[in-house]
Order: C-alpha cells, then sequence, then structure tokens
C-alpha cells in the first residue's frame, strides 16, 4: 500500500451556474491534534492537511485538487523511539484515510504522500511533510458531499549518516484522530449541483491542538504495524492473500498437451517454490507490481488445450478514481501492463502437440507477442459489506510459430510465421477500446475483513474469455506456402481461455512483503493452470 494505495480528496460544485462566475479554487489548511501509537507508548501529535481544490463543478465533471500535503509534527519526546542510534535522517510515507460521504453513500479511501529525507532534530519535535499526486472524484448526483480526515499510517525508514539503511530497517506507525478532535475531523462540506444547500465549500476553522508532549489516558486504535501493505485495488482488497475461487469453474477441455502443473506438495514440508522465469523490474516506481500468470486457452479446430506457461506480467497501477452512480459508488482503476521474457514483450516460448485433422501428430513451438500497450481497468462497487469487481484486460496478442513437426518430421515455417493480426476477443465497449486484441475478465467479491472471492488485481484469480485466432502469414521456406495449412489447421473462433494471475509482487515498496516477494523482488506465488 505505500505509495501505491487508493487516495481521494473532493471538491465539488457551489449552487451557482457555470457560465455566471468564473471557477476558482478553495484552500484547506486543517490542524488536528492525532495521538500515535509509538514504540515508548501513545504520542499526541498535530497532523495538518493543505489542499487547493476547485470552489465548484458541475455533476459529472471530473475534479482533480492540487497542493496536496499532510505534515506530521511529533513531539520531541518520541524521535529517540522512532529511531536507531546511527539514525542520522528519516524518510516517510504517509497513509491518510479519507471519509467521503454523500447522502447515505459512504466510502473510504487512502490519501498517500511521500517525503524525501530529513535529517534527526538533536532536541525538539521531527516534522515530516509528504505530498503526493491526488487522483480525480467524479459524482452523478447533487447533494452535500462531505470529507473527513481519519486514521493515518506513517512509514519510517531511517538511514545513517552514509547513507546505510538502519535495523530495523523500516517502522510503521499507528494514529488516529485524539478524543478532542471529535467534531473537528471534517476537511469540507461541498454543495453538490443546484439542488445542493449551502454556498462554496468550506474549511474547518483555524484550531490551536493540545500540547504535543502529553500522553492520553487509553492509547489510540492500533492499525498492523509488522509489515508493508500491498496495494489494493479497491477497499477490503486480500492483503498478501491469493484469492483464487473457493468453487472450481468450468475450464478448457482436458485434450491436448503442454507444460505439466507442478507436483503435488508433500503434506508436513515446506513448499519450495516452483520454477519460474525471471521477473524483474528494472525501474520500479511506488505503483510498480509485478506477477505471474499461466492457464489453458482451447484451439476448437483441434478438439484440444494447450497450456500457456508461467509468464511475467509487470504492471502499472494507477490512481483510482471515485464515482458516484445511480448503483452506488464505483472505484474506478486503470492500469497498464507488458509481458516481459528476455527483454522482450512476450511470453516464453511454449510446445503445443495436437491431431491435426484428427489424425496426424503435429508438435510446434509457439510463443505469443504484445504489440501494444495491455490495459488493465478494474471497476468495483462498494456495496457494504460486500464490494462486487469486474477487471477486464485487454492485450494485443500475436501469436507465432517458431518450428514444427508433423509425424515427426520438421516443417520449415521460417522466420516470420506469425498470425496476421493480433488475437481477437467480443469487445463490450469498441467505441472505447477499438482495434484487435484478446479480451480477458476477472470477476471478484470483496467480502469485508475476509479473503477475496473470484479475481481481484492484487490478489489474483481467474481471468476467462474467447478468442478468434486469425489466419496466418508469411509461414513456410524454400518457396512453400504454408499459410492456408496452418489457418485451416488452426484459425477460427469461440476458443475458450482461462487464465490464472497469481499474488502480486510489491516492487515499489522498501521493503517487499516476504509473503509476495522474493529476496530480490520478484513474485513469490507461481501459480498452476486450471482447466
Amino acid at each position: 500500500m505505500r505509495g501505491a494505495t487508493i487516495a481521494a480528496f473532493v471538491a465539488l460544485a457551489p449552487l451557482l451556474p457555470a457560465a455566471a462566475v468564473a471557477v476558482g479554487t478553495v484552500e484547506v489548511d486543517a490542524a488536528l491534534p492525532y495521538v500515535c501509537t509509538l514504540p515508548s507508548g501513545p504520542q499526541r501529535a498535530t497532523v495538518r492537511i493543505t489542499a487547493a481544490f476547485p470552489e465548484r463543478a458541475s455533476v459529472g465533471e471530473e475534479i482533480r485538487p492540487a497542493d496536496v500535503t499532510t505534515t506530521v509534527e511529533l513531539p520531541a519526546a518520541a524521535v529517540a523511539g522512532l529511531t536507531t542510534p546511527r539514525a542520522a535522517a528519516v524518510r516517510a510515507e504517509t497513509r491518510l484515510a479519507v471519509g467521503v460521504a454523500q447522502h447515505e453513500q459512504r466510502a473510504e479511501t487512502t490519501w498517500s504522500g511521500t517525503a524525501q529525507p530529513v535529517a534527526v532534530p538533536a532536541e525538539g519535535p521531527l516534522v515530516l511533510a509528504t505530498s503526493g499526486d491526488v487522483p480525480s472524484l467524479t459524482t452523478g448526483a447533487e447533494g452535500e458531499l462531505v470529507l473527513t480526515a481519519g486514521a493515518l499510517a506513517v512509514d519510517l525508514a531511517p538511514s545513517a549518516a552514509d547513507g546505510a539503511a538502519t535495523t530495523p530497517p523500516s517502522l510503521s506507525v499507528a494514529c488516529a484522530p485524539a478524543p478532542d478532535a471529535e467534531g473537528r475531523t471534517v476537511l469540507a462540506r461541498v454543495p453538490v449541483g443546484a439542488g445542493a444547500s449551502g454556498g462554496t465549500p468550506s474549511a474547518p476553522p483555524p484550531s490551536t491542538p493540545p500540547p504535543s508532549d502529553t500522553a492520553p489516558s487509553s492509547p489510540a486504535p492500533s492499525l498492523p504495524t509488522d509489515r508493508p501493505v500491498p496495494p489494493p485495488s479497491a477497499p477490503g482488497a486480500t492483503r498478501g492473500t491469493s484469492a483464487v475461487p473457493k468453487t472450481p469453474g468450468a475450464g478448457p477441455r482436458p485434450e491436448g498437451r503442454g507444460l505439466a502443473p507442478a507436483e503435488e506438495e508433500t503434506p508436513g514440508t515446506p513448499a519450495p517454490r516452483p520454477d519460474a522465469p525471471p521477473c524483474i523490474t528494472e525501474k520500479p516506481t511506488p505503483m510498480s507490481l509485478s506477477a505471474y500468470i499461466t492457464g489453458y486457452s482451447n484451439v476448437r479446430k483441434l478438439n484440444g488445450a494447450n497450456v500457456i506457461p508461467v509468464s511475467c506480467t509487470l504492471i502499472e497501477q494507477g490512481l483510482p478514481e471515485i464515482e458516484f452512480r445511480e448503483d452506488g459508488i464505483h472505484l474506478i482503476t486503470k492500469s497498464v501492463a507488458r509481458f516481459s521474457y528476455e527483454g522482450r514483450a512476450q511470453t516464453p516460448p511454449f510446445r503445443a502437440t495436437f491431431l491435426t485433422f484428427g489424425f496426424t501428430p503435429t508438435t510446434a513451438t509457439l510463443v505469443l507477442e504484445q504489440t501494444g500497450p495491455m490495459t488493465v481497468d478494474s471497476d468495483v462497487l462498494l456495496i457494504f459489506p460486500d464490494n462486487l469487481s469486474e477487471t477486464y484486460v485487454r492485450a494485443p496478442l500475436v501469436l507465432r510459430v517458431l518450428d514444427a513437426q508433423v509425424n515427426g518430421t520438421p516443417l520449415d515455417v521460417g522466420p516470420d510465421c506469425r498470425t496476421e493480426k493480433p488475437l481477437t476477443s467480443p469487445e463490450p465497449d469498441p467505441v472505447k477500446y477499438p482495434g484487435d486484441h484478446l479480451v480477458l475478465l476477472g470477476k471478484g467479491q470483496l467480502i469485508n475483513g475476509t479473503d477475496a472471492e473470484g479475481y481481484v488485481l492484487t490478489g489474483g484469480g481467474p481471468l476467462t474469455g474467447t478468442v478468434t485466432i486469425p489466419p496466418f502469414k508469411d509461414c513456410g521456406a524454400g518457396g512453400e506456402d504454408l499459410d492456408r495449412l496452418l489457418t485451416a489447421a488452426i484459425s477460427g473462433p469461440d476458443n475458450y481461455v482461462k487464465q490464472i494471475q497469481g499474488q502480486t509482487c510489491s516492487v515499489g515498496v522498501e521493503v517487499p512483503p516476504p509473503d509476495q516477494c522474493t529476496e530480490d523482488r520478484q513474485p513469490l506465488v507461481v501459480p498452476k493452470p486450471e482447466r
């Protein structure tokens, strides 16, 4: 979650018509008393939240705030307990929970920020100011929209004077609004549309928090601090747990041969990580994820299915956006991804064996090459206590034939044998997503406080769809044209595909979770194909 979580800060329209007054900005500057759970015990702190956002917007208009900062002032009594004796500087990342409410609809998002390292003071308080891009929010209804500051998590990474990490290398601090902050945590009350009451968006009045060097009689609510949390694609997403279906679904036919699934684990013994191709993110960002994917694809004409090998997928998760619709609150996240194999955007080569035309054994080495951006669009409908998720993966993939054997005799297909265009699937939104591409759909249910069921981007799970294999071109060597032979044997519509994605690895966090990532920041979970 650190640096890659859901973040939202909202400002919407006053009652004035759009054409009557030029759009201005409203600045929020709120200093709030918080209580932070530190190794030495609970300590009071001051949290200052500032932002600039439009003073109004029309219903359905995208709102994107600017100059958003979260400043945490920790008292001098807390500084000694936060760092080791060798610590000379500390770098901070913050996650502020922001409640968003309109009428009876409510959601809670996380507003993230990062900061450059600051020197640890010899005496006095430690001031940590973080900032970050804030995603937009769209509402399709009129009415007052209320934003409220909630729990705050502060991740600290101390370093020695020479820049080396200290031991322990990181520390997470959980903070919550102090008891005397009740009634003061509202950041803004925003009228949306002509039917809403009130005037321009308002910020809370300035306040002077109580002294930060005295602790309350009872500790603040504690958040998990044992490890960083992976960036979820939605609130309630499974944390560090592979979200596979609890009941098996229908899969491709079992005919055909390919890479065999890993052998069953011996009860009572630790399961080693199965072999998998390298999956390294060269220049990770705070939004970088990686995952392995594998599965089966039918070839209907050959009455069989072939395994798609374990393949590395590198994902750049987008910033989520909130949309208020008639059926509820939607959390929209748009990400991009690419296959990665030996520096190329493709799967590893894989072998397929079928009975061509029902009687001739044919074996080929194939590869799926990515010819354009792969998009991952997640839509989560927030319905308490359950959240329903739909994720569409769209990928332009060309099927390339590297070599082939017919009844044991090599068949020279040449160096450029491939489908004449990318594989195609039925597209539910062809105007928005034109062109030829594979479409896979993952559906999930995120039950608050429990593991996700089905597919969730960060937890993984099954993705299914159907694909048309186009005709082949440039197949053959020495003047022999094999295009029509391969097209007649393989090409055609309605080929069912079922892919299984494993748990993602949060590559961009400072200390990747050990149940997600290997020591060298590769995905720990290697999924098995399911029919």
